[in-house]
């Protein structure tokens, strides 16, 4: 293949499969800058374009992406991508190089080693020009720099400041008495009236402790009203709020205004909790409650290669989830009304606890619909399953961002740290950050100090 005329820093990005499965439509995020497509990354995806999961999907949409782009290219031509001012891609073949084989410095011929290859092959063709790898794997952009060649993570859909995510609530201290008595007698208070918000509102559905001195008052913006309105402490199916985050939570649960909830807190803060309580609480406004989870295989294997048929086979998966309607039923002696409703529930399936992949492609109309562990979900993901929202339905995600079982996603690039970053603003939406561990002494002790 002939070389192609150096053009000053225009780069060429060379994509590896996991960037693919994570994002199909990952080529058009590269701006002016070419794209490299790995004769490798062909085969790979050819391996996961049957199936259901995202990832299948994933590969189809890829695929289909190339067969529309190349019209009457062939593959190994520049093909030039749709819109303006955006660069050109290419399916590469060349996997040998006349300097270092990877899959010799590395003792293999696997397909990563085989990626690399074709990146050095690149930088001796086009050596006028920077060849970046971009892989969602950090082991493969080691090894890559290992090999002298630069490597980046795929950045699209990653949330820049992860220490600066939206929490949900501030702590407002300092205030006039005559504030905190005005919200206890009337409820609400014009938020100009506060120091804080005299030149700007609060974000909808913010949380606040308003203080002065030992008094304080829970309150929320509420962006109908215009006003920032007290938040009483409330039971929800016998649940009590044990701190002001897990009544901030309760509240946007119960909110009818709000018809999407993240609750974001390390492990026994009580995200999974709360969400069923609320939902047991409201039972009578939805048709049925769904209680999902994405499957995470233990050290990467398919869940066929449990024991079992496949009821089984979900079960360990599904078992936290149980744990927490257990614990919500057995507030109640056996015989009583409210223990036999919840199983009654559940034989009816009007209360229904699943695998998340069993959920998608459903009508989701007059649903409360909980989905647990969302950290480990794509945003691609999280996006598919939000617009498959019918009327009348109120969909909560549940999770830990720092508690990733995913290959390729961390607390940046996950669907849960993408929805609180995006949609934190809108006045359907509501988010709440719990820090306070309310499961026991150990599990706190656990949290702070390992």
């Amino acid at each position: 293949m002939a070389k192609k005329k150096a053009t000053g820093e225009r780069k060429i990005f060379v994509l590896d499969t996991s960037v693919i499965l994570y994002d199909y439509n990952a080529i058009n995020n590269f701006e002016e800058h070419d794209i490299v497509i790995p004769i490798t990354v062909l085969e790979e995806l050819d391996n996961f374009k049957k199936g259901n999961d995202t990832k299948n999907f994933q590969a189809r949409e890829f695929i289909r992406t190339l067969d529309n782009l190349s019209g009457h290219f062939t593959l190994q031509d520049w093909i030039p991508l749709e819109g303006k001012g955006k660069g050109s891609f290419m399916v590469w073949m060349q996997e040998r190089t006349k300097t270092v084989d990877a899959t010799k410095v590395f003792g293999d011929n696997k397909a990563d080693h085989k990626i690399l290859n074709a990146a050095l092959a690149l930088t001796e063709q086009y050596p006028g020009r920077p060849v970046i790898l971009v892989s969602k794997d950090i082991n493969l952009r080691l090894k890559a720099k290992a090999l002298s060649l630069q490597a980046e993570d795929f950045e699209t859909g990653k949330v820049r400041h992860i220490d600066e995510l939206y929490t949900g609530k501030q702590y407002v201290e300092g205030l006039d008495s005559a504030i905190i008595d005005e919200i206890y007698r009337t409820g609400e208070i014009d938020p100009k009236k506060l120091p804080l918000f005299k030149k700007e509102a609060p974000s909808p559905n913010q949380y606040f402790v308003l203080k002065n001195g030992k008094a304080s008052v829970l309150a929320f913006f509420n962006a109908e009203t215009g006003k920032i309105e007290r938040t009483e402490k409330n039971l929800s199916f016998g649940i009590k709020p044990r701190n002001a985050e897990q009544v901030f939570a309760l509240h946007a649960l119960a909110n009818p205004n709000v018809k999407l909830v993240t609750i974001q807190g390390v492990a026994g803060t009580g995200k999974t909790l709360l969400a069923l309580a609320g939902a047991l609480d409201q039972k009578r406004d939805y048709r049925q409650i769904f209680l999902a989870r994405p499957i995470v295989p233990l050290s990467n294997k398919d869940i066929g290669y449990l024991p079992g048929d496949v009821k089984s086979k979900l079960n360990p998966y599904m078992e936290p989830l149980w744990d927490n309607l257990k614990m919500i039923q057995n507030q109640w002696e056996e015989g009583s009304r409210e223990y036999k409703k919840i199983q009654e529930m559940v034989d009816q399936e009007k209360l229904v606890v699943q695998p998340l992949a069993y959920i998608r492609g459903r009508s989701l109309s007059n649903i409360f619909f909980i989905v647990d562990e969302a950290q480990n979900l794509t945003p691609h993901e999280v996006k598919t399953i939000i617009t498959r929202a019918g009327e009348g339905t109120k969909i909560i995600f549940t999770g830990d961002i720092y508690q990733i079982d995913t290959p390729y996603l961390d607390a940046q690039s996950n669907g849960l740290s993408y929805m609180i970053d995006k949609l934190k603003g809108q006045p359907l939406y509501a988010h709440i950050t719990l820090e306070k561990g309310e499961r026991s002494e150990l599990a706190n002790l656990a949290n702070e100090l390992l």
